[in-house]
């Protein structure tokens, strides 16, 4: 069992946690993720480390409620309790001196960026980070990503604060005047594929931090696969970071839609007090 430590509402559909999970801690590394469980009755679902605080055995998840299980996440407070936390998972983000980075976020996935920065910027690169949110409202952990940032450029789609535009107008700013060495995204798929594209035309060197659907996290049940450069990949076990040149970013769009119509049943029914799996 994982003690939840302390909660905090981020935004209207987006929760923190930091849980005791002194293990995990001690051995996650920047870009790798957890897998949670409620309780015996629970589905599996990983999320991306958001922090670590090796002193106290903590380890922070930021979670979107997206569906019944990570609403049904959002109903625990402190004090409470997780019954599995399993961690670190996947490959680290792969971290060395490359001299000008940009980390291009948007959505829950701006939340995970703070420690990938912490990493490059340790290691001695320049790190430039795009933000973008629809609205400002939506814009998550901005002086917590500036502070660790060497600079921070903020985009939002109606234009209430930062530049107007997608983070791609941003990126293709950026580029066109500085010479960028390697370009990081995570955020929601389309997004990251349209850094792929840019980033592509201009030769520049991307990963992206993938999301497909995942079960055991272990690589045994192949339900993360993901075709990159061709190859049937397992985003738990060889990433989930990829070369974004090299993804079949319509393959994994089209995966990532399986489910849809069952999940919104799911969370429906939950909702309206037809499963009471994690109801006290």
């Amino acid at each position: 069992m994982y003690k939840i430590v302390s909660k905090q509402q981020l935004a209207s559909n987006i929760t923190s946690f930091w849980l005791s999970a002194p293990d995990i801690a001690k051995n996650a590394k920047a870009g790798q993720f957890i897998i949670f469980r409620i309780d015996d009755y629970g589905e599996r679902v990983p999320l991306t480390i958001a922090g670590v605080d090796k002193g106290k055995g903590l380890v922070r998840i930021i979670f979107q409620h997206a569906g019944k299980s990570t609403t049904a996440l959002s109903l625990l407070n402190e004090g409470e309790f997780v019954k599995d936390f399993l961690g670190p998972l996947g490959q680290p983000t792969e971290v060395e001196k490359y001299g000008t980075v940009c980390i291009v976020s948007g959505g829950v996935g701006t939340a995970e960026i703070i420690p990938v920065i912490d990493a490059l910027k340790e290691a001695g690169n320049k790190v430039i980070s795009i933000v973008g949110a629809r609205t400002k409202e939506l814009l998550l952990l901005e002086d917590d990503i500036r502070k660790a940032s060497t600079e921070l450029i903020v985009a939002t789609d109606d234009g209430s604060y930062g530049i107007k535009g997608f983070v791609t107008n941003v990126l293709q700013d950026v580029i066109s005047k500085e010479k960028v060495d390697i370009v990081y995204a995570i955020g929601p798929v389309p997004m990251m594929k349209a850094v792929a594209n840019l980033t592509k035309e201009k030769g520049v060197r991307t990963l992206a931090s993938l999301n497909p659907i995942m079960v055991d996290g272990t690589g045994m049940c192949g339900a993360c696969r993901v075709t990159v450069d061709g190859k049937t990949k397992f985003a738990c076990v060889d990433g989930p970071e990829f070369d974004a040149h090299k993804v079949n970013w319509d393959e994994l769009i089209s995966r990532l839609g399986t489910f849809k119509d069952l999940e919104k049943v799911s969370l429906e029914k939950f909702q309206n007090g037809g499963c009471k799996c994690h109801r006290g």
